[in-house]
């Protein structure tokens, strides 16, 4: 979870200011902030550790946090709404933000379970659905150490994604694009080739696109495969406020995993 963090903030600076290759200096800097996509990744692990309905737990997530938002027209309307009926969407916050789901799975089915429950509360779309369940399988199955390659070899064959690329080749012709279609399979090729968690985040920003969200998405998968630096996670956690840390720190305590 807290590599979904770590790469939305250190996209948040990227997503209107799109960059092309890897070097781009430091991960974090102070420039960074967490979006709407940290909030959302919190919120759906604190539904999931509560056993509230998800849709209702967005909501209070969401307006606490709405001026460090960056919400989406649809979710922003659906946020401020009065009921917590979905709308059939299949953009890319479903998979940006179900990284809890991953973690605290404990078998594929527990996969689909958790997934679907925390996203089909939004984003019932069966595009919506398939991006956050690949997402968290990827995620679950590298907690497995089943290998980048077999990985993909999964995702392909449940889900029909073509993850038979590389960073390179999708970059020249990547643009900004806010479903799922067109960013999961690019997310999970930037995580899924790379040679360390850094590595993943650069990937993810490299491309361009929806820089925050895509790089949300591999830092997920990226944390699984390899955990992250210990400096770098004390860093990205200087950018939390208190009671996300504690809702994290929740979770990894829930999932047997040390901090």
């Amino acid at each position: 979870m807290l590599g979904a963090i770590i790469g939305d903030v250190a996209g948040s600076v990227y997503e209107w200011n799109n960059v092309r290759h890897k070097d781009f200096g430091p991960l974090l800097t102070e420039r960074c902030f967490y979006t709407d996509d940290t909030i959302c990744t919190v919120a759906v692990a604190d539904a999931l550790l509560s056993g509230r309905h998800p849709g209702e737990v967005l909501k209070e997530w969401g307006l606490r946090y709405w001026d460090n938002g960056g919400w989406g027209g649809m979710f922003s309307r659906w946020l401020q709404s009065p009921g917590i009926e979905p709308y059939n969407s299949y953009g890319n916050g479903a998979a940006m933000r179900v990284s809890p789901a991953g973690l605290l799975a404990g078998s594929v089915e527990d996969v689909t379970a958790l997934s679907n429950r925390v996203t089909e509360v939004t984003h019932n779309h069966p595009e919506g659905l398939k991006g956050a369940e690949a997402t968290a399988l990827a995620i679950y199955l590298a907690r497995q150490r089943v290998t980048p390659a077999n990985i993909r070899i999964a995702i392909t064959e449940r889900f029909g994604y073509d993850l038979d690329r590389t960073p390179d080749d999708i970059r020249p012709g990547y643009r900004f694009n806010e479903t799922c279609q067109e960013t999961v399979p690019q997310a999970l090729v930037c995580a899924l080739t790379a040679t360390s968690f850094e590595d993943a985040i650069r990937n993810a920003i490299s491309i361009g696109g929806d820089s925050d969200t895509v790089a949300a998405i591999a830092g997920g998968v990226a944390e699984a495969l390899f955990g992250i630096p210990d400096e770098l996670a004390a860093q990205a956690w200087s950018y939390l406020p208190q009671d996300m840390r504690a809702v994290v720190t929740e979770l990894y305590r829930e999932a047997g995993v040390v901090l």
